[in-house]
């Protein structure tokens, strides 16, 4: 069957046996949860990965996920600019959980924020700082006035910068080995 460039979750999940699903958030939005039998290669890092999702996509079809779908309509544009073929889920898991199907989360009390939380944390806070000091100096209301500019522009261009900052801290970067054995589950 010809990949599809886009699936609703509805038929991702009719054929999820049939797929290699690759979740590009990060891995503390994969731990948050992540579609069954998911392979968590964040977009940072999917440049290294190349060589084995070439050899997954010869296997089966490649299914790429993310919270909404602009990462992983970005992860499909990538991969087709290498001649790699894949779908991207419609909706992302964001969808996936609305619509009821499975989730998998890693066992443990604590479970990582999403990267939206996150950024609505990030987010806040610097526009709550530049609130607080913007009175006794001025240049704390250049500070929210900035994220909120850098709002707007992230609604319009449906990107955002602030997530690909928080993207890089160390609790949001795969641990080598978590990396290296996705890489060698892809290719074995």
């Amino acid at each position: 069957m010809a990949p599809t460039a886009a699936l609703t979750a509805d038929q991702a999940n009719s054929r999820l046996h049939e797929l290699t699903v690759i979740d590009v958030r990060t891995p503390g939005e994969y731990a948050s949860g992540h579609l069954p039998g998911a392979h968590n290669i964040p977009l940072d890092h999917l440049d290294a990965a190349l060589p084995a999702l070439r050899t997954a996509a010869e296997r089966a079809d490649l299914l790429i996920v993310c919270a909404s779908g602009a990462r992983s309509a970005q992860a499909c544009r990538r991969l087709a600019d290498q001649g790699i073929t894949a779908a991207t889920l419609t909706g992302g898991t964001t969808a996936w959980t609305h619509l009821g199907h499975d989730t998998h989360r890693p066992p443990g009390p604590r479970t990582p924020w999403a990267m939206d939380r996150q950024v609505r944390l990030a987010a806040g806070t610097l526009v709550l700082t530049g609130l607080i000091v913007g009175p006794r100096w001025n240049a704390g209301r250049w500070l929210s006035a900035g994220v909120a500019g850098g709002l707007v522009f992230s609604a319009l261009t449906n990107t955002c910068g602030m997530a690909k900052i928080l993207a890089k801290l160390p609790h949001n970067q795969p641990e080598a080995t978590d990396l290296n054995d996705t890489l060698t589950a892809l290719t074995g």
